[in-house]
């Protein structure tokens, strides 16, 4: 929705939970979080020292380094919106100033940046660890989407989607995912009209659910559907995204914002300094939405 009007519309949904394995959080003497009862911050760290310290795992955690582009924001703003920042200033839409790099903020990207510089991730990740590291045994947790649990449960009778943990201010992840929209230069709007709606069918959204495991996101297409119905192998993913998901910034200046904050995450994980980065970060979100006059806001 933008300006009271629809713009666009999704076929499908997308969730991110922490994947690991029971018979991991046994052999470490873990709690199971619930989505009523997360781990905090402090359990959070306490689980990624107890794989590290076993001595089983290449790296405790893996974030997903080797993924780039939308992956960022998507995967790990949450984190810090859960520390209490953001990307940028939803109340006005017109600044990032205070919001990422704000003292909430400091302390989300000195958190982050301690994954990395107290070996509990790798900034470096070859993508064939990423596709199957987890499967492979190299990571105790694994940050990853819905579109990857099939392979979880393919490789591990005891795989467990974990919610988001909380730290501070509520568990939170990415929500929404790639959309159908009308160019405005479309020679056929209404033939391609009439695809988007003949698309949103509960049958047919349960078909393409069924067909690459993406959430169904209607209630009706999911109840239908083989991975997200009552008792499915992947139906976590459909109360993650219910009680979790925070939506990205509603903004034309997302587009900048998301660069941006992809590359002061990079940077930070490869030991550059928090606050002068993500000052700098800033710097260019506002410079981008003053010369777009404020996109509108």
């Amino acid at each position: 929705m933008w300006d009271g009007k629809l713009y666009s519309i999704g076929l499908w949904d997308a969730a991110v939970a922490l994947v690991t394995r029971q018979s991991i959080l046994d052999d470490l003497g873990l709690r199971t979080p619930t989505l009523d009862e997360p781990w905090t911050h402090d359990e959070f760290m306490a689980a990624l020292e107890a794989a590290k310290a076993s001595g089983k795992y290449q790296a405790a955690f893996d974030p997903g380094m080797a993924w780039t582009g939308e992956w960022y924001p998507y995967a790990f703003s949450p984190f810090l919106q859960s520390f209490g920042g953001d990307i940028i200033d939803r109340s006005t839409y017109t600044t990032a100033e205070g919001v990422l790099n704000g003292d909430e903020a400091i302390a989300f990207g000195e958190w982050w940046q301690s994954l990395f510089t107290e070996g509990y991730s790798q900034a470096t990740q070859d993508p064939a660890d990423r596709d199957a590291g987890f499967a492979d045994g190299k990571y105790a947790f694994s940050w990853n989407g819905n579109w990857a649990a099939l392979g979880a449960l393919g490789a591990f009778d005891d795989a467990l989607f974990l919610p988001a943990p909380d730290f501070g201010n509520g568990p939170k992840i990415g929500a929404a995912s790639w959309q159908f929209g009308i160019s405005a230069a479309s020679e056929h709007p209404d033939g391609a009209s009439a695809f988007i709606e003949f698309a949103l069918q509960d049958k047919y959204l349960t078909a393409f659910s069924d067909g690459i495991g993406l959430i169904p996101p209607t209630p009706g297409s999911a109840a239908a559907s083989i991975n997200y119905k009552d008792g499915g192998p992947m139906a976590d993913f459909y109360e993650l995204s219910a009680q979790q998901a925070l939506l990205r910034p509603v903004t034309p200046g997302y587009v900048v914002a998301a660069k941006v904050f992809e590359k002061a995450l990079a940077d930070i994980a490869n030991g550059a300094d928090v606050a002068d980065t993500l000052d700098a970060a800033v710097d260019e979100i506002d410079a981008d939405i003053a010369k777009n006059g404020n996109y509108g806001f």
